[in-house]
């Protein structure tokens, strides 16, 4: 990246870091040590946090020591390690928003049937569900990039490990890196999007059916926000894709600073919008805060 964006963005930048690190912490402990917490949404949100603690640790760290430090070195197996774990998590985090959509849709459209249908037995299926369906069609992704010949330059054009950008400097045909690239990241992340919508028009259809007084205004005040947010996760990874489909449009700065937030931006607002706003949090933070003073 140029000079005068790293110079502008390295506070910004620190800060998001802080306050997503910060804001999961929080919301884990609080879950963990409130015992009405224990239930099987609360643990979705645990996941959630969890991945993004990972993410934003795999990817920010290096990206503040490049910006403020210019610490641009990094080991060919670091470089892939953190390309694993970013398009693993990234996906990991897609599929847990999917899960937590279907967790609102029967909380909302099958109440009587929710606590018979989202048991604890469900979120440990979810979580193995979620973590081997990632863990092993990601896993194709650094591997291909690593078998590649790399005899050019060793300069990435970004300051991540980003798969098309280490593999653009390999001196080998790299077709086969980028339709596998495209084809998991649409199959994955185009799916569980799919999947999350449908959610959203059902509970949307159901909602407009209520007339009970206050009932609409309370179930779309809970999904509400929810879905803001996993349109937000899922307009930036697109914004994202089509500035590469177009980047000899645009300034070659613009993915880069679009991929770097959205590993932050997202993980610092989860815990806000999911935690802040559910009110059984909220007072087992308050309670946490009157047990510690």
């Amino acid at each position: 990246t140029s000079p005068g964006w790293q110079l502008w963005l390295s506070l910004p930048l620190s800060l998001l870091f802080l306050l997503a690190m910060g804001a999961n912490a929080v919301l884990l402990i609080t879950i963990r040590l409130e015992a009405s917490l224990h239930e099987p949404m609360y643990y979705l949100l645990s996941l959630l946090s969890l991945l993004d603690i990972v993410l934003c640790l795999t990817v920010i760290p290096k990206v503040l020591a490049i910006f403020w430090f210019d610490l641009r070195l990094i080991s060919f197996s670091a470089c892939f390690l953190q390309m694993y774990i970013m398009n693993s998590f990234l996906a990991m985090e897609s599929c847990t928003f999917m899960v937590m959509a279907f967790d609102r849709y029967i909380a909302i459209c099958h109440p009587l049937r929710y606590p018979s249908i989202i048991t604890d037995q469900f979120v440990v299926k979810a979580v193995i569900f979620i973590v081997a369906r990632n863990v092993f069609l990601c896993m194709p992704i650094p591997i291909l990039s690593a078998r590649l010949y790399y005899c050019g330059r060793n300069v990435i054009e970004n300051c991540i490990c980003a798969n098309m950008s280490v593999s653009r400097l390999s001196c080998d045909d790299v077709t086969l890196n980028r339709l596998y690239q495209l084809a998991t990241g649409w199959t994955l992340l185009g799916s569980d999007l799919i999947l999350i919508f449908l959610s959203y028009i059902l509970i949307l259809r159901d909602v407009l059916k209520l007339k009970a007084e206050g009932a609409v205004a309370k179930a779309l005040s809970t999904c509400g926000s929810h879905f803001i947010l996993i349109l937000f996760f899922s307009t930036i990874l697109l914004v994202f894709v089509l500035t590469h489909v177009v980047k000899r449009k645009v300034s070659p700065d613009v993915p880069i600073l679009l991929n770097v937030l959205h590993h932050v931006i997202p993980a610092a607002l989860n815990p806000i919008v999911y935690g802040v706003r559910t009110q059984e949090i909220k007072q087992g933070i308050q309670r946490l805060l009157k047990k510690g003073w």
